[in-house]
């Protein structure tokens, strides 16, 4: 492109006759394998302003080869695994990936009818965990009526039917011990479970490891064993939040700590190779999030984890975004400053006990959540991070008013209209493109006996993307 450019401005030929293919342009004389290896280091805009120069570039910057490997890049190997597990036939790869950055909207579908007697089927509940892991869905735990907690794990095999009725097994009871508030992350074939609070008001801080496993019938197996984390541990929480790091770190903050005190410390556990045992180790970089408690933790990527929302040390409703970046040799928070007044309808985006989770394109959608009037939300945002400036080694802010319209979209729904719930729990299969969503709190009919009219939901839906 640089030699292009300097040709034109000399005057010494016409670009058709320098993108001709002739021996005397270099560029075009680059083995085709070589061409993509370099495409591969652009960005979009710049691959498809290549296109525009000669027939040559047009060809290889319109090949499928290009644009599955475009889409490994930038959806995630694993997405395009499952993308291929899902269709079973010929992709498009550059019409899909078109498709993904215009996407807009999801169709909610109703999975499960709660009020048809079926006993194998998890009961109502909020603020428990749930987990795609191993093709399958993973719920342990949460609170119930009463204040009271669940100690039951329930798997449900899902293969490649997406949006078919679930049949749910329950697959172990008492291990770990009931809580509700706990955090629950997968990592590669396992999940790991931290903290929580029980019946009695009890907070934990016990580290404990579930794997799935199917046999030749696809019969499932369960099992939960305690992790050996060592004479070092975070502080006893419930309500915290907690992501995993490339497939070998899980990183928690904040949460609800002894005598209720909503704590703002990071720590992060790293993990054996097989998983028999971890270590922890707190975090400290300045600035870093306030303490809250019902907030997320997103991973995006490999090497980034994105903080949202929650509710801060006097019972505020909070909107920040917080950014742990793990690219460098030691983590560090960088706040993202943005302004509610330049988003459309940004006013109702502080919240908490909402579900924030990496959907296809590798963007946070969030989902529910309730206000500091405590009115439950059913809309859905879209956090896109790829907008923001590149970080450097001493930042600590990022702010643009440029980006924070852009980083932040509202998508439509449509389809199946669930009731409107927070401390819910959602969670998508590996392509990012279908979204799990169980249980939570929702609006109820408010009986003269009740203090108010909020229940527990034992309901589980589907929003899938809609390409």
């Amino acid at each position: 492109m640089i030699l292009a450019k300097r040709n034109m401005e000399e005057g010494s030929g016409s670009v058709n006759h320098y993108y001709s293919g002739s021996s005397s342009s270099p560029i075009t004389n680059i083995a085709k394998d070589h061409l993509l290896t370099i495409l591969l280091l652009l960005p979009i805009d710049a691959i498809l302003s290549l296109s525009m120069t000669c027939k040559r570039f047009k060809d290889i910057t319109s090949s499928d080869t290009l644009w599955k490997s475009l889409s490994s890049r930038d959806l995630g190997s694993t997405c395009v695994d499952a993308l291929l597990y899902k269709y079973q036939h010929p992709i498009s790869w550059m019409r899909l990936y078109k498709q993904v950055y215009q996407l807009d909207s999801v169709c909610c579908h109703r999975l499960c009818d709660t009020h048809g007697g079926d006993l194998d089927f998890p009961s109502a509940r909020a603020s428990h965990s749930l987990n795609f892991v191993s093709n399958s869905l993973v719920m342990f735990g949460g609170g119930c009526e009463g204040g009271r907690h669940r100690d039951d794990t329930w798997v449900a095999y899902i293969g490649n039917d997406f949006e078919k009725t679930l049949k749910w097994k329950k697959v172990n009871s008492g291990i770990p011990s009931g809580r509700f508030g706990h955090t629950c992350v997968e990592m590669s074939d396992f999940l790991v479970l931290f903290g929580g609070i029980n019946d009695n008001g009890n907070r934990q801080n016990d580290t404990w490891v579930g794997h799935v496993t199917h046999n030749e019938k696809n019969a499932i197996t369960f099992s939960w064993n305690m992790l050996d984390v060592g004479a070092i541990a975070p502080p006893s929480r419930g309500a915290h939040a907690a992501s995993s790091i490339d497939d070998k770190r899980m990183v928690i903050h904040g949460g609800i700590g002894l005598h209720g005190l909503r704590l703002g410390d990071t720590w992060v556990l790293d993990v054996s190779e097989n998983l028999c045992f971890g270590t922890w180790h707190e975090i400290v970089s300045h600035p870093s999030p306030p303490p809250r408690s019902g907030h997320t933790l997103t991973c995006i990527g490999k090497s980034k984890t994105i903080l949202f929302g929650g509710r801060g040390l006097c019972y505020e409703i909070l909107h920040d975004v917080w950014l742990l970046d793990t690219c460098q040799s030691y983590l560090k928070w960088i706040q993202i400053v943005y302004d509610l007044e330049n988003i459309p309808d940004g006013v109702s985006l502080p919240r908490v006990g909402h579900s924030a989770t990496m959907v296809l394109g590798g963007r946070l959608l969030i989902y529910g959540g309730e206000d500091s009037s405590r009115h439950r939300k059913d809309d859905i945002w879209i956090l896109d991070i790829s907008v923001i400036p590149s970080i450097t080694m001493h930042s600590t802010t990022l702010s643009s008013k440029r980006v924070s319209i852009k980083m932040w979209k509202k998508w439509r729904s449509n389809g199946y209209e669930p009731k409107r719930r927070s401390f819910h729990r959602a969670c998508t299969d590996p392509s990012g493109r279908y979204l799990y969503v169980f249980g939570g709190m929702v609006d109820g009919f408010l009986q003269p006996a009740e203090p108010s009219g909020l229940r527990f939901d034992g309901e589980l839906f589907l929003l899938q993307l809609v390409l």
